[in-house]
């Protein structure tokens, strides 16, 4: 049996690198298991300028560099590798990684969502440069340049319309010909006159890799089979995410779309110190602030769950033995 550590950290974005932060300033000693996309999808992004303090802005990576320094300056202990096994039903719980197994009496799940992507080799190398699943974190920078948005459910449409703020035009690009988003938000984007519509059109290439920029996209009418060109400076592409939850299915509730429940106005999951914070719990706001400051809930919630905690080890994990 490896050693019982107090809390154990799944994840390594802002949601989990705060959790860290704050459990080794309370003495918890917490490792975090830091996962396969090591300090989440920050590490895509290129100039951040909404976190707070940083008023020139800072970039991700970067960003990501500083949270991981000071977490370990407090004592917390990073651990390359992706787990996967866990197992929640006895105590303490157990975390296994390809090479390693560590176990904990307190758990803090911030293994973040993964944006869908089209799959194509341009949109990994453009990610950052004219590419983007997020229109809040990245809109700013497209002030005066007409863009794509790739989708058609409410998470397209909110992006669309946001982003009427700072682009010249906005074109959706759906491979339907009719929307999936809700009557109000189609009526919504409809009546905005900077945002216009491709029906049954397929996003072939992204253009320019070559250039490192974004100067257009090449489609696909999906019916007829014409090829067509689209000049823009910036794509972003709303098809959704996916919450990175499925090692947890059956031994924690989540809702119809993978995202873990947790008590309202907490991080507490259904079994007692098992807590999430971040995207893999949050399909609303998905910003790396909210994402950090539900990461020091997550923590002081297994500080104040740890302190009440008798020590026997093999205690049932149901919600009825915390109360």
């Amino acid at each position: 049996m490896p050693t019982v550590r107090e809390v154990i950290v799944i994840g390594s974005g802002p949601a989990g690198l705060t959790a860290a932060l704050y459990a080794a300033r309370a003495n918890l000693n917490p490792l975090i298991v830091e996962g396969i996309d090591a300090g989440g999808q920050l590490m895509l992004t290129t100039l951040v300028e909404n976190w707070p303090s940083y008023r020139d802005g800072i970039m991700g990576p970067k960003l990501m560099e500083e949270m991981r320094a000071q977490a370990e300056r407090f004592g917390a202990e990073i651990v390359s590798g992706n787990v996967t096994n866990v197992d929640l039903g006895r105590r303490p719980f157990t975390i296994r990684t390809s090479d390693a197994e560590y176990a904990c009496r307190a758990l803090i799940i911030a293994a973040g969502a993964s944006a869908k992507l089209l799959g194509l080799p341009s949109e990994r190398t453009l990610m950052g440069h004219g590419v983007s699943t997020c229109a809040t974190c990245d809109g700013y920078f497209f002030r005066g340049r007409p863009i794509a948005v790739v989708g058609g459910g409410d998470s397209a449409m909110e992006e669309a319309i946001f982003l009427t703020k700072f682009a010249t035009h906005v074109t959706v690009i759906h491979r339907r010909d009719a929307l999936r988003a809700s009557k109000i938000m189609q009526d919504k984007a409809f009546a905005n006159p900077k945002i216009s519509f491709l029906w049954n059109a397929e996003v072939e290439d992204i253009l320019d890799a070559a250039k490192g920029e974004v100067t257009g996209v090449r489609l696909r009418n999906n019916v007829t089979g014409e090829q067509s060109e689209l000049a823009v400076e910036g794509v972003f592409i709303a098809i959704g995410h996916i919450p990175n939850s499925s090692l947890f299915a059956g031994q924690l509730d989540a809702d119809p779309n993978g995202y873990l429940l947790t008590v309202a106005g907490s991080s507490r999951t259904k079994v007692p110190g098992v807590f999430a914070c971040g995207d893999v719990q949050d399909h609303v706001y998905r910003q790396a602030i909210t994402a950090s400051g539900s990461g020091c809930m997550a923590a002081i919630d297994a500080e104040k769950y740890l302190d009440g905690l008798p020590r026997d080890l093999n205690e049932p994990a149901s919600l009825e033995s915390a109360r």
